[in-house]
């Protein structure tokens, strides 16, 4: 740890915490349906968007009509997402000619995006062309970042409101986060980077002849491009010279603003924000990181608001707020070594298949227990506060809450933990691994 490094975390926070009060009331008003200064832009193409749908907006629905609705978009973003990567090989804008992924991939891919988990089983700029990054990847950016704004809010909701069955409009949360929120910061984002540095461009790879060649060894293969395996059936190898150097090219500045204000990873390169190219500057990486924060910071002050008690929001933020510097300077101390299982090829059908059924498991079957709390918490009487009430405006539940995070984070992931890494890392000491 360095005192420039433990001010440059501290900073981050001050600015955070600057920017989650006027973002809380600027997406409280973007939900409740208010105006706001974006409006004289994007109101008109709301309507059109609603008439041309078919979206009465003044329509509310109940937990399970909103649920309905969210499955169904996910579904429909799925199947298009997956034909757009299928299809890569006869689109436009593949300067590379690339050909469209596998089955297995583009399913991983598809479930991965909507999922907005943005776990990669491929490198971008050696798999995907820019009409796949650009209509396909970057747009499930938008929309399943969008989705999960809208399960925010509507969770919100169930607990603001009593004796009600109504938690809004998805059709129209949706619409709304993209463009008054999402579309304006990634617009203003994606122009910062491009000044910093961040490459927006349609050119072709280009190719740079290296100072000193080497030799790297590949996997055989025969006239039909099938690798080649010895009587073992172990890959044969050959050596292979490298004199040239690739330099990827592409849309990167319009991807990489929405991939972090949407907390989405994904990213244009295959290390993401690890790439010259996607995060070329200290600012740059600074900005990229407030993004990341910024639209869940400013979630917890418009949960204060709507349930008129700003206190309530505050705790949940510095919960959030504690959890992260415990993590934070966790890693800085241990000189983020970690292991990212590097050498492990996860585009296989297997990894593909498995990795894509958990991510859809881990999405949604969260997703509808929630909804049914909110819908729940909507429903009842609200009851005038009394000696019995535990407030959930104080250090104490600021303190519980952060408990029960852990506690579930550990029942979850320990166990697994437990049977791998940890048991490994006690060999490796005992000298029984290695």
């Amino acid at each position: 740890m360095t005192s420039s490094g433990i001010f440059q975390i501290l900073l981050f926070l001050v600015v955070l915490t600057l920017l989650a009060k006027p973002v809380g009331i600027y997406l409280l008003k973007v939900y409740n349906g208010e105006k706001t200064l974006l409006d004289f832009i994007f109101k008109p193409v709301e309507r059109l968007i609603y008439r041309v749908t078919w979206v009465d907006p003044s329509r509310e629905m109940n937990w399970k009509q909103y649920g309905i609705a969210m499955l169904v978009f996910s579904l429909v973003s799925s199947l298009a997402l997956y034909a757009v990567q299928r299809m890569q090989g006869i689109l436009p804008l593949n300067p590379q000619e690339f050909a469209g992924t596998s089955e297995h991939l583009s399913f991983n891919t598809a479930v991965s995006f909507v999922s907005n988990t943005y776990w990669q089983s491929y490198g971008g700029e050696t798999t995907m062309s820019y009409f796949t990054q650009m209509t396909g990847l970057a747009l499930q950016n938008f929309m399943s970042a969008a989705v999960g704004m809208a399960l925010a809010i509507v969770f919100i909701r169930g607990i603001a409101r009593f004796e009600t069955d109504k938690l809004g409009n998805f059709w129209v949360d949706l619409t709304r986060g993209v463009l008054y929120v999402l579309l304006p910061l990634s617009f203003l984002a994606a122009v910062f980077f491009v000044s910093q540095g961040v490459v927006q461009n349609f050119k072709a790879y280009d190719s740079a002849q290296l100072t000193e060649s080497f030799v790297v060894q590949v996997d055989k293969k025969d006239g039909e491009g099938n690798v080649i395996t010895d009587e073992n059936g172990e890959t044969v190898k050959e050596d292979q010279g490298v004199t040239t150097q690739t330099i990827a090219q592409g849309p990167a500045a319009s991807q990489l603003a929405i991939k972090m204000l949407g907390t989405n990873g994904g990213g244009f390169f295959n290390v993401n924000s690890a790439h010259p190219f996607e995060n070329p500057t200290p600012f740059s990486n600074f900005i990229q990181m407030v993004l990341i924060f910024l639209i869940p910071a400013g979630f917890t002050y418009t949960l204060g608001r709507m349930v008129k008690s700003q206190g309530h929001g505050w705790a949940v933020f510095g919960a959030m707020t504690l959890l992260f510097l415990a993590g934070t300077f966790t890693t800085y101390w241990a000189g983020n070594n970690g292991s990212a299982f590097g050498g492990l090829s996860a585009n296989t059908p297997w990894y593909n298949t498995t990795l894509g059924i958990a991510m859809l498991f881990g999405r949604f079957f969260m997703i509808i227990p929630m909804l049914t709390i909110a819908g729940n918490l909507a429903g009842k009487k609200q009851i005038p506060p009394s000696l019995g009430t535990f407030p959930v405006n104080t250090p104490l539940f600021t303190v519980l809450l952060m408990s029960v995070i852990l506690i579930v984070g550990a029942l979850t992931f320990f166990p697994a933990l437990s049977l791998s890494p940890i048991l490994e890392h006690f060999q490796m000491y005992a000298g029984q691994t290695f």
